[in-house]
């Protein structure tokens, strides 16, 4: 079975990316935020793979970008309930070291902010992830956010990442330039200049 692929990316699609491995191109499922955080086409990408295989699908790659997001949708789908889709739903809302934080606080609603995942779902995850080894690291007991606090300062990539849907662009990638150019831009980028940047790198 697969475990690991490094290769240039090739495509990047809603749910999936395909990478160029010495000219094999291999169909990899990803959450967005896996997709969103892949260098740009042609770029080398190290993806830690989960290997599935199923009668009806046949054999299904599933990508990450580090070992704990691989043990978390593995822990995850032991559950009871919870597919391959409603796993990655759920680490596209939370990283494994804020899942686990999460569990820890029995905060089902933070869970429940994934994708298909309700309630009662929401509660069996927190309760069967208890004392499961999700991240390495220490995990922090981060109290939920007070109402009473002040809203934060939307975020211009927020905006630019809006504005270029309404161009007609896909979120994954509207999201993968607006990072890109944020980061070259710095923190004091405006809407206008992501959103030109952004479309530079699409070529438009």
């Amino acid at each position: 079975m697969i475990g690991r692929l490094r290769g240039a990316v090739a495509e990047i699609g809603e749910e999936e990316a395909l990478i160029d491995v010495m000219g094999v191109g291999y169909v990899v499922r990803c959450g967005s935020r896996t997709l969103q955080r892949l260098p740009a086409l042609g770029e080398e990408a190290l993806l830690h793979i989960e290997s599935q295989w199923s009668e009806s699908a046949g054999l299904r790659l599933y990508g990450f970008g580090s070992r704990e997001d691989r043990r978390a949708f593995v822990l995850l789908q032991a559950i009871q309930g919870v597919g391959p889709k409603a796993a990655m739903a759920v680490l596209d809302v939370l990283s494994p070291a804020e899942l686990a934080s999460a569990v820890a606080r029995e905060d089902k609603a933070a869970v429940g902010r994934a994708s298909g995942v309700g309630p009662k779902l929401a509660l069996r995850i927190v309760t069967e992830l208890k004392d499961k080894p999700i991240t390495d690291g220490p995990v922090l007991m981060t109290a939920p956010t007070s109402s009473s606090a002040a809203p934060a300062k939307p975020a211009p990539t927020g905006d630019a990442v809006a504005a270029l849907m309404g161009l007609g662009v896909a979120e994954v990638n509207a999201r993968r330039v607006v990072e890109a150019a944020a980061s070259k831009l710095g923190e004091e980028a405006t809407v206008q200049a992501l959103i030109k940047a952004g479309l530079q790198e699409l070529g438009r």
